[in-house]
């Protein structure tokens, strides 16, 4: 099993719900939520950009309730 150095987002502060990324070595990103650590999601870092650049334009405002 590898070993990730994982990295706390600075966005997540001190709260208990909190995000972390690490890089794998074959270039993906993992992803993880501090409530379920052993559940994590890989992307690719061009994946993850177009993600963050639509959340941050907005494309995804009609899903919030």
């Amino acid at each position: 099993m590898t070993a990730y150095n994982w990295q706390k987002s600075s966005f997540s502060g001190d709260t208990a719900n909190c995000l972390y990324l690490a890089a794998a070595p074959d270039g993906a990103v993992k992803l993880r939520e501090s409530d379920e650590p052993d559940t994590v999601l890989t992307t690719t870092p061009g994946r993850l950009r177009a993600l963050l650049l639509g959340v941050k334009a907005g494309e995804f405002d009609h899903l919030a309730l």
